[in-house]
């Protein structure tokens, strides 16, 4: 029989490309708190495959790389199949998010009437985003809140935590960067029940060096205004 108090029921699911070089310490930092991950390698040329398989996860692979929003859509999948699932969580590869926000997010889910816990770095002051960053981010609140009526203050925040109901309506066709948007456009669409929890995302130098920071805030604002 599962224990909730072990997270049994709960499943992370982790996109994963290129991130040899921390993914096994990800991983095995979140196991200690979440026994079930999968990974879903999304084309990597580097050693991620093997070292997620060393850090304990479940991996599934693509042949090529799809993008994060088809790597999430194929570990939903994966995870809502599972025996005893109740619990969701997507994570990031990179070290960039906290298990104990994680673990915050889905007692919430536990003990609240929601289905979705979404995460935002703008309800405390513990994440130190670049003013570039706050300022695309902050864009996309205003441009998601207008064309889907979901009142969030973080739209693209990886961090989300969601119940089965959650999982089974979530189906998310946007392959890169507008997954985040597409998946705020369902939870107004299902009318699933959300709220939003505090996380603290640190940048880190190993993610800064690969200019993610950077990069995600121009593919963000790109795709703002051409879809």
């Amino acid at each position: 029989m599962l224990e909730k108090s072990d997270n049994a029921d709960t499943w992370l699911i982790i996109p994963l490309y290129n991130e040899a070089t921390v993914v096994r310490d990800v991983i095995q930092e979140a196991r200690a708190t979440f026994p079930h991950i999968v990974c879903i390698d999304d084309g990597s040329t580097d050693d991620s495959v093997s070292e997620a398989l060393a850090g304990g996860a479940v991996v599934l692979r693509h042949p090529i790389n799809l993008g994060q929003g088809a790597a999430l859509q194929t570990g939903i999948e994966f995870a809502r199949s599972q025996k005893g699932a109740e619990y969701f969580v997507t994570f990031d590869s990179d070290g960039q998010h906290q298990v104990s926000d994680a673990l915050a997010m889905v007692e919430r889910l536990r003990s609240e009437p929601y289905d979705i816990i979404v995460g935002s770095r703008f309800l405390d002051d513990r994440t130190n985003a670049s003013a570039l960053k706050k300022l695309v981010l902050r864009m996309a609140v205003l441009f998601e809140r207008m064309s889907t009526g979901v009142r969030l203050t973080d739209a693209h925040n990886g961090l989300r935590a969601f119940n089965a109901v959650a999982a089974r309506a979530l189906n998310i066709r946007q392959n890169r960067m507008a997954h985040a948007s597409e998946i705020v456009a369902q939870i107004g669409e299902h009318k699933l029940r959300y709220a939003e929890q505090a996380v603290h995302i640190v940048y880190t130098d190993y993610s800064r060096s690969k200019g993610q920071s950077l990069w995600n805030s121009v593919n963000i604002l790109s795709e703002l205004f051409i879809k």
